[in-house]
């Protein structure tokens, strides 16, 4: 393990966790204008077997894969072949049914496309064909009209991006991660893991409350509101109101198997499977909103890369971290921030820094970029919060990093 003695806090935290027993295993990394500071790992892998958490132990970072994916597709637009601005359906004419002709990338990849549920149950024999599962996406109609709102699409996201850079260059996302990001870059990252891979990856332990999903929220997730509707008017996934208001409706929203939030959560469902995300399907799936393996160094890397420009253009990052939405989202209810595929400053994002970027994952694990102080920094674990992505243990470990600069 290696940590900087200016960051001595961040170990001192790290550790912590684990001693008040928060921690089954966990890695943690840091970037400093590109340096590695922090680069810590313990605990137990497999708790059945008691393999232990080695360096090169990858783990199951939820959503984080979708900050991936949003850089595939954004060197695409560098390269001329996608426009962010043009509608979906100029690259996948299927698309324009159910009266989303008008909807662009631009809405797919900033949560307002208005396409956060696979309407009808996604068979476990398509979760390895994310074109089939696309193509279920693409005969819908909107729950709200595309741009006019936003709702965090928790799966459906990868599969609507997915699609997009299947038809311009052939492709799945995770075969350009690997070809283009990883690599090229030499990180520990895979979006459908092979075999090898798979058989070294930490093994989740379930969150002690079955009821509560996927969120980039806080410590405790939520719950929407009672549905009241799927189009432009009132719905379940309006939030606004007093806070404890907001909280309420969250509460009952994840309590209710038929609410907004957790048909975006639960379809197609990994529950399906025995092991849920354990189990070799999910592993190897590639799903492009949910289906990252990576170790913290391999997500920290990847964001030091983008920062430093080694990915994407500096013009080009500054534009997608520009916030195409903010304020209360249809599926969460909380408030949310993104820029194209980026989650920005907001209360399902907090930060010490407004400048910082990136995505959290369901559980705890988050990815992390902030260009005004030179961070790069990823953290995974495989004790899934009893919440949701972006958990406390995740956010006092980044607040330390701050604190010790």
């Amino acid at each position: 393990m290696h940590c900087d003695p200016r960051f001595s806090r961040v170990r001192e935290v790290f550790e912590r966790n684990f001693a008040d027993g928060e921690e089954l295993g966990a890695a943690f990394a840091v970037y400093l204008d590109g340096e590695p500071v922090v680069d810590l790992w313990d605990g137990v892998a497999d708790r059945h077997t008691g393999r232990a958490w080695e360096r090169d132990t990858p783990a199951f970072a939820y959503s984080c894969t979708k900050a991936l994916t949003a850089a595939v597709l954004l060197r695409l637009v560098e390269q001329g072949l996608v426009d962010v601005r043009a509608p979906v359906a100029a690259y996948w004419p299927e698309f324009a049914a159910g009266g989303k002709a008008a909807a662009t990338v631009e809405h797919l990849l900033s949560h307002q496309a208005g396409l956060p549920v696979v309407a009808e149950p996604v068979p476990v024999e398509e979760f390895e064909d994310q074109p089939a599962i696309a193509a279920r996406l693409a005969g819908q109609e909107p729950l709200w009209e595309p741009g006019s709102a936003h709702g965090y699409h928790a799966l459906t996201y990868g599969f609507l991006v997915g699609e997009v850079i299947r038809r311009v260059t052939g492709k799945s996302v995770g075969e350009l991660v690997a070809a283009e990001i990883a690599g090229p870059l030499d990180l520990e990252l895979w979006v459908g893991a092979p075999e090898e891979v798979i058989a070294r990856t930490a093994r989740l332990k379930a969150r002690e409350r079955a009821d509560v999903t996927e969120t980039p929220a806080g410590e405790r997730p939520g719950t929407t509101g009672a549905p009241s509707g799927t189009g432009t008017g009132a719905t379940e996934g309006q939030a606004g109101g007093r806070p404890d208001d907001v909280l309420a409706r969250m509460v009952q929203a994840a309590l209710d198997p038929h609410s907004l939030m957790n048909r975006a959560l639960g379809n197609p469902g990994m529950h399906l499977l025995k092991g849920g995300a354990n189990n070799p399907v999910i592993l190897r799936a590639g799903w492009p909103a949910a289906g990252v393996v990576t170790t913290a160094r391999g997500l920290a890397g990847f964001y030091r890369a983008l920062i430093s420009g080694d990915l994407l253009r500096q013009e080009t990052l500054t534009e997608a971290l520009r916030p195409r939405v903010n304020g209360p989202d249809r599926v969460l209810l909380l408030d949310t921030s993104f820029g194209l595929g980026f989650m920005r400053p907001s209360l399902t994002f907090p930060t010490p820094s407004p400048t910082a970027f990136g995505h959290s994952g369901m559980g705890g694990s988050i990815g992390w970029g902030d260009p005004g102080r030179g961070l790069a920094i990823g953290y995974v674990m495989n004790r899934m919060a009893d919440a949701v992505s972006g958990n406390l243990r995740a956010l006092r470990l980044v607040q330390s990093v701050y604190d010790s600069l």
